[in-house]
Formats: C-alpha cells, sequence, structure tokens
C-alpha cells in the first residue's frame, strides 16, 4: 500500500468526489474517477466506502450538513422569535437561491443525489423543521407565539414556504417580483403564529 493510501481518509475522499461530481456530474462521475483524482486505488477508496451508493449518500449528507451548520447561525442573534423566523427562512432562501444561481451543475447534481437515497431528504427535511420548531418553541415561551402543537406548526410553516427552498420550484427564484412574495407569505406566517391561526394535528373547527 503506498502511503498516499495508507494518509487516505473519509474526508479527503469526499472532498474528492464533491469535485469529480462538479466535473462530471452525477452520471459520469465514478468510484474509478475519485481514486483517480486522489492518486489511490480504487480499492482504496472501498475501504472507506464499501460500494458506489455509500461513497454519493455520504458526500450529499456532507454537503448538506454544511447548509444545517449555516443555518445554526441565526440562533446566535439577538432577535425576536419573529425575527428569527423571518431571518431564518430568509437565509434559506438565499442560500438554495445562490447556489442555484452560482453553481447551477453542483445544484443540479446533489438534486439527483439526494433523490436517491429515501432516507437523505427525510433526514435533511427533519433537521431544518426541527429548527423552525426551536424558534416556534422559544416563541410560544416568551408569549410572542401561541401554538399548542409546535411540531405541526413548524410543519406547517416549511410547507407554506416550500416555494422558496424547494429545487422544484428553483426555476421561479429569478422572478424579479419573487422577494415580495417572499415577504409576504413569511408575514402572513408570522401572524399566523401570533395569532393562532395554524391548525393543530387534530383540527380545528
Amino acid at each position: 500500500m503506498s502511503d498516499v493510501a495508507e494518509a487516505l481518509t473519509g474526508e479527503a475522499i469526499l472532498a474528492a468526489t464533491e469535485e469529480v461530481l462538479r466535473r462530471y456530474g452525477p452520471a459520469k462521475a465514478t468510484v474509478v474517477d475519485v481514486a483517480k483524482a486522489l492518486g489511490v486505488s480504487h480499492g482504496s477508496v472501498y475501504r472507506h466506502f464499501p460500494t458506489k451508493a455509500a461513497l454519493r449518500e455520504a458526500v450529499t449528507r456532507r454537503w448538506l450538513d454544511a447548509i444545517h451548520e449555516d443555518m445554526e447561525s441565526v440562533f446566535d442573534l439577538d432577535l425576536t422569535a419573529a425575527e428569527t423566523l423571518r431571518a431564518w427562512l430568509q437565509k434559506l432562501f438565499d442560500r438554495k437561491r445562490r447556489s442555484h444561481v452560482d453553481e447551477p451543475e453542483l445544484f443540479a447534481t446533489f438534486r439527483v443525489l439526494v433523490s436517491e437515497s429515501k432516507n437523505i431528504p427525510e433526514y435533511h427535511v427533519g433537521y431544518l423543521v426541527g429548527q423552525v420548531a426551536r424558534i416556534i418553541s422559544a416563541g410560544v415561551e416568551t408569549q410572542e407565539f401561541v401554538t399548542d402543537d409546535v411540531p405541526t406548526a413548524a410543519q406547517a410553516v416549511w410547507d407554506a414556504t416550500e416555494k422558496f427552498h424547494h429545487p422544484a420550484h428553483a426555476q421561479e427564484w429569478g422572478n424579479p417580483h419573487i422577494q415580495d412574495a417572499f415577504d409576504a407569505v413569511v408575514s402572513l406566517v408570522v401572524d399566523g403564529l401570533r395569532y393562532n391561526r395554524i391548525p393543530s394535528a387534530a383540527g380545528d373547527a
């Protein structure tokens, strides 16, 4: 085994995989291409990731974790619950929109990779909806928001704002009026939380 192969780490493989995906796209990128980029045999890659699917899932999770970590920074701001929710939704929208505009090939690539796994979308959405739930819960504690079902309210916020974060709507993000539409939807969402207009899981009469 070469010194390079012995020093190889999972993180280095994932970084190289992302670069190969950026260059060739998901249809043509192979484990052999990743190994070649690292200067090792494909067997060395397989020692860290036993299958191509495992490698692709790991690099997708790495990409999504970077989004999750970035979104956490909103909680460090000294804002009210409503301001935090608005800032969080804006940050997510800006990040998704920037990724689509600045790196369209990579954005499309990861959209394909996310769709390959049943676990990855659930993991990603679950994490982000959990962050929304944290914001709503904090608002309930300060009596800024009113709801007796935080998880359902968080999911409702996610669903209501789907147009501004789901990749299926990416082509709409370049519309010159999209920010106005975002502001209007978020204002309705915030007002709904303030005045208990978001139904509970059991439903409201």
